[in-house]
């Protein structure tokens, strides 16, 4: 199944003028090669994994700014051992002139590894506006958590944006990805009838393996029912081909009102690679 882009897309256009890109630490090589087909000023977001540490993300996120683009690091709460672990981070991004935009997730241990549980625990310090971070971006789920009841979620996003509009700091939302519009865009519908009103980013999987999809699907609870499958552009009863995002950002553009859903634009996940999801997005733009 091929990953390209099967028609003009003019009406999706300006929800692709300002997307951004996921890499780990470890893919400024990969970074580098596709630099050529991202525009500039794009923003590319560092994740935070367990198996990086604090100056390999550092190094990461100046070659981000380097290469002539916008760096976001990411900051996983139950990830930081201690206090002096997060302002250390800080004041090294903030060194390096890379600490203006953060994300700031709870991240997958369980249990915290030191004194921050959340998020809202790391931004209740008031520590990022100290060192010089003025937006910060939360994480949303349109289709759940699978450790975390909806209620909770739905809670801890609106206290993360009443403390960062406490603090003076702007937000932003950046959802988990998905293969159905319906959901995303219903969630986000909900979003602004609980008063969020800062821009959303929709998680977009760049293309990939059929199987790699549907395995970091499972991951991070996402759903994958044969009709949904389908309606994405592939078939649970044969992984072997690949898949891209063309028809999920047909039905974004056709079915985004700007009315109700506000300001959104597209994060792609590039579980495919940076390369791959590049030159994908260079030829559907």
């Amino acid at each position: 199944m091929s990953p390209g882009p099967t028609a003009p897309v003019a009406v999706g256009t300006p929800l692709l003028a300002d997307f951004s890109l996921e890499m780990t630490a470890k893919d400024v090589p990969r970074l580098e090669e596709a630099a050529a087909l991202i525009p500039a000023g794009t923003r590319v977001n560092v994740t935070f994994l367990g198996n990086e540490d604090l100056e390999l993300r550092r190094s990461a996120a100046r070659a981000v700014r380097r290469l002539g683009f916008v760096p976001v690091p990411h900051l996983s709460a139950r990830r930081l051992g201690s206090r002096d672990e997060l302002e250390g981070f800080l004041a090294g991004l903030r060194e390096d002139g890379t600490a203006e935009h953060l994300l700031v997730v709870g991240g997958d241990p369980a249990t915290p590894h030191g004194p921050f549980a959340d998020a809202l625990s790391v931004i209740r310090t008031g520590l990022l506006r100290e060192h010089g971070v003025r937006h910060v971006g939360v994480s949303g789920y349109p289709e759940g958590h699978p450790a975390i009841e909806d209620a909770v979620l739905w809670s801890a996003l609106t206290d993360k944006h009443a403390a960062l509009a406490e603090q003076g700091l702007a937000g932003s939302v950046i959802t988990q990805f998905g293969f159905d519009v319906d959901p995303v865009l219903t969630w986000v519908e909900q979003l602004r009838e609980r008063g969020v009103e800062v821009p959303v980013r929709i998680g977009v999987p760049g293309p990939a393996g059929a199987r790699r999809l549907v395995t970091y699907a499972a991951r991070f609870g996402v759903g994958t029912s044969a009709s949904i499958a389908r309606k994405y552009g592939f078939s649970l009863t044969n992984l072997m081909g690949t898949a891209g995002p063309d028809r999920f950002l047909h039905a974004l553009a056709a079915r985004y009102d700007a009315g109700r859903h506000g300001e959104v634009k597209v994060h792609f996940y590039t579980f495919g690679g940076l390369r791959a999801t590049s030159e994908w997005i260079a030829q559907f733009r």
